[in-house]
């Protein structure tokens, strides 16, 4: 009974996950969001080594998110090369790189939490375009989206069947960034509320 019910929050998660690339996808569209193409490129390239490696590492009911976090920013990564911004800089093609070491570091080592790992802090550079962006333009992502992609993130969590720390470390470092672009994006109302 207790993994049924950690199996349907994993899908549950990644369902509200689809969910929250719809809206972003409809916000892309109205012109209220306005992706970095780096960065959903990235996140493409990394979500497929991410998804890989979480799932040689043992991750099953929190799988589903990973799964649409490859197919929802390569969407994303399409719709950004009409409606986006940004280009390619040496940093992004840094992380390019990273990831290709990164497949090369599991092919010889044979650990998927390496690969895991690295592809974690490069899917953490390949955000920080978003992050910077969103901080400097509040009103570039949209707050639903980022609301449901918190609200996934949490029942992601929830879903987790052993606390270990290759199974854990993915959606804890979900939780925190994409909590931070959302803070980002209510950090302005915020204010106005606390001066109002």
């Amino acid at each position: 009974m207790y993994s049924d019910n950690l199996n349907i929050l994993g899908i549950v998660a990644g369902l509200l996950s689809m969910v929250s690339f719809i809206v972003y996808y409809i916000s892309i569209f109205r012109r209220k969001t306005i992706p970095n193409k780096t960065t959903w490129f990235i996140l493409t390239i990394v979500g497929i080594l991410i998804a890989s490696s979480y799932y040689a590492v043992g991750a099953r009911e929190t799988i589903w998110v990973p799964i649409v976090y490859i197919i929802g920013p390569f969407i994303t990564f399409i719709l950004s090369l009409k409606f986006g911004q940004g280009g390619w800089s040496s940093f992004d093609k840094i992380c390019l790189i990273l990831s290709i070491v990164s497949i090369i570091v599991w092919m010889i080592s044979g650990y998927p939490l390496l690969t895991l790992l690295i592809n974690i802090f490069i899917d953490l550079l390949g955000i920080l375009p978003t992050v910077r962006k969103t901080y400097l333009n509040p009103n570039s992502e949209d707050l639903l989206t980022w609301l449901l992609v918190v609200i996934e993130s949490i029942l992601n969590l929830f879903a987790i069947r052993e606390w270990v720390f290759g199974i854990y470390v993915y959606p804890v470092y979900m939780l925190v960034f994409n909590g931070l672009i959302l803070f980002l994006i209510l950090l302005p109302k915020l204010k106005n509320m606390l001066k109002g």
